[in-house]
């Protein structure tokens, strides 16, 4: 028996319950992981509450880091004791965790467990977005939402790395600091500053490529009135709601707009795509050209925090829960 998060109905962070389990061993295409490190994400947060329905009991968790303790009988490429890191896969809050051995990468020496916990999901989620949803080119202006978040951080990097103007949205100075570290170009202060209003102010009127919203519903009108003519809103998150139906007629006012509500599971269909956005990820972190922010470590039975911290905006960077 274990120790892991789960859930037996849907429902607040008051939901999540401190339960021992028994995980069992690998199937023959699955490994055994010994977690050192969990990453907290918002999908935690959908599939807690009910609005992504997942099968109850459930123990909650897409991504984790450790070292392989047992592995299935049809896996060669993993060997019990390697470093490894995967997203995508639940079961992540627990002492060990069971996860297809196709979800698994291994990490390199200079990639601590927590940092690849920290960047494996989000890491992934920010690779897509600027190098597949919209390929972000030299010359370009976007819009980062929550620019000071786990994802918004990276985004701001490798949207700049790519020869991007990158503005984004705060809601403090200690945020707006992060993310100018970070290497945005303009930051707004959504709670003192119309951000509609603000960027339109710093684009000249132009508005901008492409708007990175995982915001949601308070933010999705502005959203669209930032765009240039043709310009694209990659709506990959939903922090303050799901945003309501579409009048597709809206994005014809608007500019002839584009609207894309992407997903994970859609961007690494391959072992190959995941190992080339992993691999970058890596590469850029190994070589110092990355930074990833672990905002807050939690004991993995203080879980119920750190999702009150997570949606109460009160966090910054990548939070971890440490089994």
């Amino acid at each position: 028996m274990v120790t892991a998060i789960r859930i037996e109905r849907t429902g607040g962070p008051e939901v999540l319950d401190v339960a021992d389990v028994e995980v069992g061993s690998p199937g023959p295409r699955e490994v055994l992981i010994d977690v050192a490190a969990a990453g907290v994400n918002y999908i935690d947060t959908y599939q807690r509450s009910g609005i992504y329905q997942v099968p109850l009991p459930y123990t909650l968790g897409v991504e984790g880091a450790g070292r392989v303790i047992e592995v299935g009988s049809e896996v060669t490429e993993l060997s019990v004791g390697d470093r490894v890191a995967w997203q995508d896969a639940p079961g992540g809050y627990a002492q060990r965790a069971v996860v297809p051995a196709d979800m698994v990468v291994k990490l390199p020496e200079a990639v601590s467990e927590e940092t690849a916990a920290a960047v494996m999901l989000q890491g992934i989620t920010a690779h897509y977005l600027v190098s597949s949803t919209h390929p972000v080119s030299e010359g370009e202006t976007v819009l980062v939402h929550a620019a000071a978040g786990g994802v918004g951080l990276l985004l701001t990097q490798l949207a700049k790395a790519r020869g991007a103007t990158v503005i984004g949205t705060v809601s403090t100075p200690e945020k707006e600091r992060l993310a100018r570290e970070a290497g945005a170009d303009e930051v707004i202060r959504y709670t003192e500053r119309d951000f509609v209003e603000a960027t339109r102010a710093f684009t000249r009127g132009e508005g901008v490529d492409v708007v990175y919203d995982g915001v949601g519903a308070s933010t999705y009108e502005g959203s669209l009135d930032c765009l240039r003519p043709r310009g694209l809103l990659a709506l990959f998150g939903a922090a303050s709601g799901p945003v309501p139906p579409i009048d597709p007629q809206r994005l014809n006012k608007g500019g002839s707009l584009f609207l894309t509500r992407p997903k994970t599971g859609d961007y690494t269909r391959t072992r190959q795509e995941l190992e080339w956005r992993v691999g970058e990820l890596f590469d850029a972190l190994t070589e110092g050209k990355l930074d990833v922010r672990i905002g807050g470590r939690y004991p993995l039975t203080d879980a119920r925090k750190a999702h009150e911290d997570l949606q109460g905006r009160r966090t910054t960077g990548k939070l971890l829960l440490l089994p």
